[in-house]
């Protein structure tokens, strides 16, 4: 394994499932599959602009980025990042992992979901908060941010005026066109540029993940440094030394075998969000064409006391991915206590990362001693540098999963239906005869409902 990446894997508790071997015979579709990435010639070839960390963001834009994150800061104690799926789930995986112990977040987000008692509570939020919005969307079409950002926009004029709104308000969408483009160029709105070759749930490195991240004060050369050197030690097409490709190699061959869940289990809170992250990065790229692994991720040790039972004794359709820590800079030691009254103290003296790196320790083993084969990839700590590694490790493993499977990793065409359905209902314009075949369909449907009283 390459010397420079700060990432470990260990794969112990895949066997009996899997053979060193059994993972060789993989190696000839890796290499082919890393041609055919790197030459660009895979399926969805024009979008491998995250392929390289350094160029990803030129010094310009990054310069850019930074500049706007300190004038924001200057003006408003709370950034609003509006965007849904690829658009904030990077960011916020990222902030939610660093942000320091106590502190407040500066950085909300909005534009997710539909709930009217979640934008009423957003809204409740910010009536006190001198706030400024960062819209990200590629087109402006997405209904779920338009909206958030439609409502967002009209209290910022109501509090500040038109003019000093425009101030505070920074558009990240496609280069030349769109909705969003062209409203930003009318209003006179600050804009950064979505990455063409990149598509959303790649873009946490580029601006698309850098405003909100540089607004919460996040090292992001530490970030980009850490994918970069990642990015460098999986240049090899070599399984036995590349770490991405082997745990793309690994999946696929439990997939082969009949594993059709994967479970991305973490024993740090910091990292649900990443775990939302790395669940949208491997749902939208392998789930199409009726195939691809099921991703799911949990909690622990919370978790350990619900969906644990079900990986302990359920069916055995599931692999686990152990994420883990080697090092806690917060130390949080237990302490003795006289009386024992609540017999603890065989833990007096440790601290809290020692009792739950050997809860990590006895849930692998026990889980492999039922029958559910897993891995764990480590980092030596939770820092800016070693996270942006981390998700490079797992772009670069989807990427080359996904060409293994046969689809193409960068598209999401499923995405686009519930959407036509959703246009049709609303009456939107142009919808009007896929409305007409939504609503035969649904009264055509005999209704199987029961009514309690």
């Amino acid at each position: 394994m390459a010397a420079r990446v700060p990432i470990a894997l260990d794969w112990t508790y895949l066997h009996p499932h899997l053979t060193p071997e059994q993972i060789e015979r993989w190696a000839p579709k890796a290499r082919l599959c890393h041609e055919m990435l790197h030459e660009g010639i895979c399926p969805g070839s024009d979008f491998r602009g995250w392929l390289d960390p350094r160029a990803i963001i030129s010094p310009e834009e990054l310069a850019k980025v930074k500049d706007l994150a300190k004038r924001l800061r200057d003006t408003a104690d709370v950034m609003v990042s509006v965007g849904i799926g690829g658009s904030y789930l990077g960011a916020r995986a990222v902030l939610e992992a660093l942000q320091r112990p106590g502190e407040a977040p500066n950085v909300l987000f909005a534009g997710k979901d539909l709930s009217a008692h979640s934008h009423a509570a957003l809204l409740r939020a910010l009536e006190d908060k001198e706030f400024c919005v960062n819209v990200i969307s590629k087109s402006g079409t997405t209904v779920e941010p338009a909206i958030a950002f439609r409502l967002l926009r009209d209290l910022l004029v109501r509090s500040l005026g038109e003019e000093r709104a425009r101030g505070r308000i920074v558009a990240t969408t496609d280069a030349s066109k769109g909705i969003l483009r062209r409203l930003a160029t009318q209003e006179g709105y600050q804009t950064l540029a979505v990455p063409g070759a990149v598509g959303g749930r790649y873009s946490v490195l580029s601006a698309v993940g850098l405003l909100p991240i540089c607004f919460a004060r996040i090292d992001v050369e530490a970030l980009l440094a850490g994918a970069a050197d990642c990015a460098d030690a999986c240049l090899d097409a070599d399984l036995a030394a590349n770490p991405a490709y082997f745990y793309a190699a690994a999946r696929n061959a439990l997939f082969s075998r009949g594993f059709r869940v994967e479970i991305l289990a973490n024993f740090e809170p910091r990292l649900h969000y990443f775990a939302e992250w790395w669940k949208q990065l491997f749902a939208e790229s392998e789930g199409k064409d009726g195939t691809g692994i099921f991703p799911t991720a949990v909690d622990f040790t919370t978790d350990l006391h619900s969906l644990g039972q079900w990986i302990q004794q359920g069916q055995r359709l599931a692999f686990e991915t152990f994420l883990h820590l080697d090092l806690e800079p917060e130390v949080q030691t237990i302490p003795y206590v006289p009386e024992d009254t609540d017999e603890l103290n065989y833990l007096a003296g440790k601290s809290l990362h020692e009792v739950n790196m050997q809860a990590y320790r006895g849930t692998a083993l026990a889980h492999h001693e039922g029958g559910v084969p897993n891995m764990t990839i480590s980092l030596p700590t939770l820092d800016a540098y070693n996270l942006g590694a981390l998700i490079y490790f797992f772009e670069k493993a989807c990427a080359v999963s996904g060409c293994l499977l046969g689809i193409n990793p960068f598209n999401q065409p499923g995405v686009e239906h519930y959407k036509r359905n959703m246009f049709a209902l609303l009456r939107k314009p142009g919808a009007e005869s896929e409305a007409e075949r939504v609503l035969g369909t649904l009264a055509a449907q005999e209704r199987a409902i029961v009514r309690f009283a």
